[in-house]
């Protein structure tokens, strides 16, 4: 694993007093980082690094200024043993490359540029970096001074004995490969504090709190402690976030210091101690890190850490904090009035209370417009800074005035620390205001949102920081979830009606899902899941939901096609997830934008999503026959055929499966739409393919044509050779135990009443003429006749009529058992013998969506299974299988029970192979 390498400079060709190379050994927020002397002349500067052991160096990470950018940076290293010591002048250099650094001009050179360089491994005990040239901008006024803010090496450091095994593999010419993280393909780092990102932002102490926690977790790995393992992990997490907070006021505090307002710094002081202190306490670090020895209560699950990220207290503002200085003087056990004291007592506790006090009501009196003024600059040349000009409320006034000097500037924090540097202090001190502030546009732009959930929750939304805009999220999350909960209370005059809160959320959610950050994106589609799920079915109107999907839809489509697997992939899932809305599927909303045309210039992972999604929805929905839904057979065929055109070979692969999926519902239909089947079109490799695959349903569906007829006709001749009119396949009913013939007949059902009542006049009807046949037979004493079984064609020589009963308990695959009662009936009525007949019945419901009998206790899991899926028109729900049985009257089941596959969940069949 690699790690830190610590080192000190040991020689720097020129540096700037206030900015020596000494800053360079270590990483934080409040560092200066190096920089040149402003007339040096020098083209290049040279300076030298020297590892406090030597080590073995795979990285070397580089963190720029934002305007003061050298053009390139050369890495040399030098390697000299203990016993041969060097200087500078002495030591010899070898060259690893070069890493050119960006003008960042596009960021207005408001950001600073890391880069990060993989070398081959080296032994080495001295680094030199070599700054070359500077790119000029309007910031360094034409100066050659340039400017280096931090440098991280990382390797691993190396022991006499690794010294010698090195030595006799270079000798030997053999490779050493640095370590590879196997899961990101990148460097294995022994911490992530070792990573120049994590150490520049983060504040020291919480540094170190997280490297002590890294130890603990590996131990708890390897001891399986696995729950106090996760716990490990969620604090690490949310500790980096409280360092980062913790370093910006670090970073303020340094600024109010070199400012000479001291009570600001004092201020500042005592929050980072009260945010640090809170922070340890409700993550429990200390009982985490164990210096007792091992903790039980680690190993159980606690409220704190229950859910995926734990909650970071809020952070106290610098009234706050002047307040709690205030209220702990005032409280002070020995407190006496002031002018009863001696002199010598009064100068520690009232001259303490003055200060907190005067503090805070120093905090009142400045503007929010105020900047903490620099001792070096007029109060004219104050507003005009490169970091105070994006910000709305901390404009400058005057506009003539020139622009503050650019030493100044770089006091001034960058982009990502801002926050809290220039002027956060005022903000915060205003309890009332929030961290951004909305301009007009924007008010205007969200006045109904501003309504229905308040400003504050909006101004989360519109925030600059991610974290706000998440947690803007989750509240509007809540909210959706809480009105639900309220849906039967009294309703409130001044509640917003449910179109409103719908129609705000949509243009809340609007603005998130387009958001860059994943994590936001992330959020934002969970919310929007939940509008449509949870919040829209039966509150709001057909109109609003058509409105909000028409906002949704298209940024979501867009998103679809995102290059990162995990972006398309979760807008892909909130597609499929608006489209299951009740409200959505009945008014046709999201399948025909999926079932436009594909052309071949659209996008390949944009087209491939849009088909994929088309067929999930042909699966769940199934085809239609209504013209406005987008799935009926010539809006699915005109989408596949336009796809199977497409240059890219996977969208082509969809789209011959949506061709297959229409094709079995309307194969003249798909004929009709691609090139005559012929030699020459066969010549493609594409529609060979399709053909190849469609003679293959036709096959099939012949085979089950001819199967059909065949028990048909055997049906039929069974009947006449009965002597009896047999209409349909008729049922006979026997006893639950008995095994004795009964006059009760078999119920059937295929969701249609007329066609079970046909069944039970032909099953008695079956009954009678077997009975009379076999007195028949018996009288005339004839040749032993053959019985037959109406169902599936089973016959049997001999004249005991108990051998059908037999057959109809034990063998006939037409026939079941109730699970419940034991009565036998047949497979297709099972589902209306449950919830209508049988003794059970207050038992079972019918599911609304596959119309099977299900147990009340079980109906929840049952909806959850694969099998349980929209019914298609003019088809039954076998209960045995969970397949569709499509119904040409009774042919459909014989074809389902009978045939050579047969029904898989059937039983009976394979008793009767045996």
């Amino acid at each position: 694993m690699a790690k830190k390498i610590p080192f000190n400079v040991v020689f720097a060709s020129d540096e700037d007093a206030s900015f020596p190379a000494s800053e360079l050994n270590t990483h934080g927020p409040t560092v200066h980082g190096w920089r040149s002397a402003v007339d040096s002349g020098l083209g290049t500067h040279d300076i030298i690094l020297r590892f406090q052991q030597p080590a073995r160096i795979y990285r070397i990470q580089l963190l720029a200024h934002q305007y003061l950018i050298p053009e390139k940076v050369e890495l040399w290293l030098h390697y000299s043993p203990k016993s041969m010591p060097s200087t500078p002048s002495s030591q010899y250099f070898d060259f690893l490359g070069f890493v050119a650094l960006a003008d960042n001009a596009n960021t207005n050179h408001k950001s600073r540029e890391l880069q990060s360089v993989t070398v081959n491994p080296r032994r080495g005990t001295h680094l030199k970096l070599r700054l070359i040239g500077a790119h000029c901008n309007e910031h360094s006024k034409g100066s050659e001074q340039i400017s280096l803010m931090a440098v991280n090496v990382l390797g691993e450091e190396l022991e006499p004995a690794a010294l010698n095994n090195g030595e006799e593999q270079l000798a030997t010419g053999s490779e050493i490969t640095p370590p590879i993280d196997t899961a990101t393909g990148e460097l294995a780092l022994a911490s992530i504090c070792d990573d120049l990102l994590f150490s520049m932002y983060v504040e020291e102490s919480i540094v170190q709190h997280i490297r002590e926690l890294e130890q603990r977790k590996l131990l708890a790995v390897s001891s399986e402690r696995f729950e106090y393992a996760r716990k490990l992990k969620l604090c690490m997490t949310a500790l980096r976030t409280a360092g980062e907070r913790l370093g910006r006021y670090a970073l303020a505090k340094r600024q109010a210091v070199q400012q000479e307002d001291f009570s600001a710094a004092r201020l500042r002081k005592e929050q980072i101690e009260m945010y640090r202190t809170c922070v340890l306490k409700q993550l429990q670090v200390q009982q985490l890190l164990e210096a007792e020895g091992p903790l039980s209560q680690n190993d159980q699950s606690c409220e704190i850490y229950a859910g995926g990220k734990p909650n970071l207290p809020l952070a106290p503002s610098l009234q706050d904090v002047a307040h709690a200085l205030a209220e702990a003087v005032d409280n002070s056990p020995k407190r006496t009035p002031v002018d009863k004291l001696p002199m010598e007592t009064v100068g520690n506790d009232a001259v303490a209370g003055v200060v907190a006090s005067t503090a805070a009501l120093h905090l009142h009196a400045k503007s929010h417009d105020e900047l903490p003024q620099s001792p070096r600059l007029p109060m004219a040349s104050r507003h005009s800074s490169p970091m105070s000009s994006r910000q709305g409320s901390l404009r400058r006034r005057n506009k003539s005035a020139p622009r503050n000097s650019y030493e100044d500037y770089e006091e001034r924090a960058i982009p990502t620390l801002r926050q809290e540097c220039q002027g956060n202090a005022l903000l915060e001190a205003d309890p009332n205001r929030s961290r951004s502030r909305l301009n007009d546009r924007e008010r205007r732009q969200a006045a109904l949102p501003i309504l229905v959930f308040g400003s504050e929750m909006v101004e989360q939304f519109y925030s600059r920081q991610f974290q706000d805009r998440e947690d803007g999220l989750m509240r509007l999350r809540n909210f959706l979830k809480e009105q639900d909960g309220l849906a039967e209370l009294p309703s409130n005059e001044h509640a917003a009606s449910p179109n409103k809160v719908a129609r705000s959320a949509a243009l809340l959610l609007h603005r998130a899902v387009r958001d860059a950050v994943y994590s936001v994106f992330s959020q934002a589609t969970e919310a929007v899941r939940v509008l449509f799920l949870e919040y829209v079915p039966g509150r709001v109107s057909p109109s609003e939901v058509a409105r909000c999907v028409d906002r949704l839809l298209p940024e979501l489509l867009a998103k679809s096609g995102d290059p990162s697997a995990r972006l398309h992939t979760l807008a892909q899932h909130t597609i499929l997830s608006i489209a299951a809305c009740p409200q959505v599927a009945e008014q046709h909303l999201v399948a025909p934008a999926l079932s436009r045309s594909v052309g071949s210039g659209t996008h390949q992972r944009l087209a491939m999503s849009r088909l994929q999604m088309l067929e999930q929805l042909v699966h769940t929905q199934g085809i239609s026959t209504d013209k406005h839904s987008g799935l009926t057979c010539r809006a699915l065929s005109d989408c596949g055929c336009s796809g199977i055109h497409h240059p890219a070979e996977p969208v082509r692969k969809v789209a011959e499966r949506i061709l297959v999926l229409v094709y079995k519902v309307n194969p003249r239909l798909v004929r009709k739409q691609l090139p005559p089947d012929d030699d020459i079109t066969r010549r493609n490799l594409l529609y060979r393919q399709l053909f190849t695959e469609f003679d293959k349903l036709d096959l099939e569906r012949k085979q089950e044509l001819l199967e059909v007829n065949k028990y048909t006709d055997g049906a039929a001749h069974s009947s006449c050779s009965n002597g009896t009119d047999f209409l349909q396949p008729t049922t006979s009913s026997s006893s639950s135990k008995s095994g004795t013939a009964g006059d009760n007949g078999f119920v059937s059902c295929n969701g249609k009443q007329q066609y079970n009542e046909q069944l039970k006049r032909s099953m008695l009807s079956a009954s009678n003429s077997r009975k009379g046949s076999a007195s028949n037979s018996e009288s005339t004493e004839e040749t032993t006749p053959k019985i037959n079984c109406p169902f599936c064609g089973w016959c049997c020589a001999g004249g005991d009529a108990s051998q059908l009963d037999r057959h109809y308990w034990k063998t006939c695959p037409f026939l079941t058992k109730c699970p419940q009662c034991s009565q036998v009936l047949e497979v297709a009525a099972l589902n209306y013998h449950l919830t209508t007949e049988c003794e059970a019945k207050d038992s079972y419901v019918m599911c609304a969506r596959c119309t099977e009998s299900v147990h009340k206790q079980l109906y929840e899991l049952h909806q959850m299974e694969d099998f349980c899926r929209e019914l298609k028109t003019g088809a039954a729900r076998c209960p045995l299988c969970h397949d569709d049985v499509h119904l040409p009257l009774d042919g459909g089941w014989k074809m389902h029970l009978l045939a050579a596959g047969g029904c898989p969940g059937n039983i009976r069949k394979r008793n009767l192979k045996k």
